[in-house]
């Protein structure tokens, strides 16, 4: 599985809703398994009441079932930003 950066996760979960292909690069699983997760989260907002559009979540909610840390996420975006300008400065 690729790994993605700070800022590309921050893009992907500024987005209202979580398609399958957002899920699988969040949770860096497979499609078996993210579908598997997707079904999973899927029954328990149900069971909650919400109603969703096929194959969508949320992205509030796979934030937090998947639990991803928005402050450190910003943080390192920011730290990424600093190191390219750093080197950009260094190369001149």
């Amino acid at each position: 599985m690729k790994t993605i950066s700070a800022k590309d996760t921050l893009e992907i979960i500024s987005k209202q809703w979580c398609s399958s292909q957002d899920f699988s690069v969040l949770s860096n699983t497979g499609k078996n398994t993210t579908l598997k997760l997707m079904r999973e989260l899927r029954k328990q907002l149900e069971q909650d009441d919400y109603f969703l559009p096929t194959n969508l979540l949320p992205m509030d909610k796979v934030v937090e079932y998947l639990k991803l840390n928005i402050p450190y996420l910003k943080r390192v975006s920011n730290f990424e930003g600093k190191n390219i300008e750093l080197e950009n400065h260094l190369q001149k």
